[in-house]
């Protein structure tokens, strides 16, 4: 799909499931209690067959799998907007591979999806993907009590939100 300081960007695939579960085994202490990607081949088959709601990408770096982002509960019309969620795998985890991809990330929503929202959640304590988000644009918009069911409890979570005229601001949105 795309390829910029020696990280791809692509369309999670159903061959990349036995690398796939491999780095999420890897990175259970790192997901913990942030993130409970799929971890057997049926969740992760579900996973990749997606749906017009759910696309997941995969970030590599250095041919490997590195990370995930995934558009999630996409709608167009006059909302054009969804929610990205992420993580990443050891060993990429804090080397900047997902920062490296978000660009290219921004680009898939707002150019190929025609988006003009994206929206992310994050619990309060994941100061990692809180700088991530920071780091690449993105606007904190508030906070909600009990927001998301993560690991069998309801968390709390900051709500972030970026617009194609925040990665663009020569160009209006359609």
């Amino acid at each position: 799909m795309t390829q910029a300081d020696g990280v791809s960007l692509r369309r999670l695939r159903r061959d990349d499931e036995r690398a796939y579960l491999a780095a999420v085994a890897r990175s259970v202490r790192l997901h913990r209690p942030w993130a409970y990607p799929p971890d057997t081949a049926e969740a992760f088959a579900e996973y990749v067959a997606g749906s017009t709601t759910r696309i997941p990408l995969v970030v590599e770096a250095r041919g490997e799998l590195a990370g995930i982002y995934t558009f999630s509960q996409i709608v167009y019309g006059s909302f054009r907007n969804a929610y990205l969620g992420y993580y990443a795998f050891v060993p990429h985890a804090a080397t900047g591979t997902m920062r490296a991809a978000m660009p290219s990330v921004l680009r898939f929503a707002f150019d190929e999806l025609g988006l003009h929202r994206l929206q992310a959640n994050v619990q309060p304590g994941n100061v990692r993907s809180i700088g991530l988000l920071r780091a690449t644009g993105w606007r904190e918009e508030g906070y909600a009590v009990r927001y998301l069911k993560v690991g069998g409890r309801w968390r709390d979570h900051l709500m972030f939100a970026i617009l194609a005229e925040d990665v663009r601001p020569s160009r209006r949105s359609p």
